[in-house]
């Protein structure tokens, strides 16, 4: 009998407790099968990012009016030329690095990225686009569906959280993913040490290895920790890793540097999940001075993803592997009075990776407040969505993954000109 995680927590057993590490309910992780050689990293940008001041429309005169002390002057932006519709753009002055891997076409920018009606809150806009679901934020992840597709057996250790908490993107209602927020703490532990230490690793493995039938509960909580059990060696590995490149100290940098080395060691994983905070920038916006919170967020940002391309251009995996990033929401057009903006509606989503079509994907709003401005909504005050952020999740899916898009997400919400891949 198969028991779900959801029918273990259900069936009464609150609490389990075995002798190592790792994350509860480690068990049936999977990755297309078709496409087993390829790697999916998704970056989140928690807090909702501004994407006016990522992406800057430096010709529109409305940008610098309502954003007199917070706006990228037009002397400093990184020019990378027009969208289809003719409009200017420049990436803010801290993303050098993404300015080199969009001259080298694997960075494609998805401007305007979102959903109608906005919910403007990071909790319930983080799950909707987890759910890739407007009407409802609650259920299984898009990426956790997908998983629930793939046939058995899988590797326990296919998918990969670099955060303490699993995100809601990668819960299915049948498998569950390993959270491994530092892979030299991913470890057997036991009292003892040394001859007893193998010992009392050997017994756990030993009990665990029995899965009775007539007690489904008890085989799901034993082959969850057979499975964790099995992937402890292959994760010490990681930590050996020599990247190719030099990684800063941050979070974020350590995070992709750990991925890196999961996908050199082949270890198994096939996708990743990272995060970097601090997107909520209600104030320190202030891109002009060199301690502004965005501002250094952005070079963060910026010198992590060239770390990682580069480390996998140099490894021979660049072809192979391929990274989304999203944030909840957008925000406003006008500055606050802390020289910050407050939430908003349509974003900007980023795919990188040697597959990819590198470019400018639709199109920048004009800013112009005034009554009948399409591009605009919420009386002028916000950003409106022109691509449905499923259509990028679709993309992927279908030319990626080499899943069913429609049967995963729903819907059809397939993009013909969104040919990123």
């Amino acid at each position: 009998m198969k028991v779900t995680r959801r029918e273990f927590v259900k069936g009464g057993v609150t609490a389990f407790t075995v002798g190592f590490a790792a994350p509860a309910f480690l068990s049936d992780l999977a990755i297309a099968q078709g496409a087993s050689s390829r790697n999916l990293v998704v970056l989140y940008l928690q807090g909702g990012n501004d994407a006016l001041s990522t992406l800057v429309p430096y010709t529109d005169n409305f940008y610098y009016s309502r954003r007199p002390t917070i706006a990228v002057p037009a002397g400093a932006v990184i020019q990378i030329g027009r969208d289809s519709a003719g409009n200017s753009l420049g990436l803010h002055p801290r993303l050098t690095g993404l300015k080199q891997m969009f001259d080298a076409g694997s960075l494609a920018i998805v401007q305007r990225s979102g959903y109608s009606n906005s919910s403007r809150s990071h909790f319930q806009g983080t799950d909707i686009w987890s759910t890739a679901n407007p009407a409802s934020s609650v259920g299984p992840g898009w990426l956790g569906r997908y998983l629930d597709t793939l046939p058995s057996p899988v590797d326990p250790l296919v998918g990969w959280c670099t955060t303490g908490v699993v995100p809601h993107t990668l819960i299915g209602r049948e498998i569950s993913v390993p959270a491994i927020a530092n892979p030299a703490a991913y470890a057997f532990q036991s009292p003892n040490s040394g001859v007893e230490a193998t010992y009392s690793r050997t017994a756990m493995t030993a009990i665990a290895s029995h899965l009775p039938a007539d007690q489904p509960h008890v085989s799901f909580v034993n082959s969850t920790a057979e499975a964790a059990l099995a992937t402890l060696d292959r994760v010490a590995r990681v930590t050996s890793y020599k990247p190719s490149v030099t990684y800063a100290g941050d979070g974020l940098s350590q995070a992709l540097k750990t991925v890196a080395a999961a996908m050199v060691q082949r270890i198994g994983t096939k996708v990743f999940w990272v995060q970097i905070g601090g997107f909520d920038t209600h104030a320190t916006q202030n891109v002009n001075a060199a301690n502004a919170g965005y501002a250094n967020l952005m070079g963060t940002v910026s010198a992590a993803l060239l770390a990682f391309y580069t480390d996998l251009k140099n490894q021979g995996l660049l072809q192979s592997t391929l990274l989304v990033q999203f944030s909840e929401f957008g925000r406003r057009i006008t500055e606050n009075g802390s020289a910050g903006t407050d939430h908003g509606a349509a974003g900007l989503m980023l795919v990188l990776g040697g597959a990819v079509r590198g470019g400018l994907y639709g199109t920048a709003a004009s800013l112009n407040p005034a009554g009948g401005n399409p591009t605009l909504e919420n009386n002028g005050a916000d950003v409106t969505y022109e691509t449905d952020f499923r259509s990028v999740y679709a993309r992927i899916i279908d030319g990626w993954l080499g899943a069913n898009s429609l049967e995963i997400l729903g819907g059809d919400f397939r993009k013909s000109t969104l040919n990123f891949i």
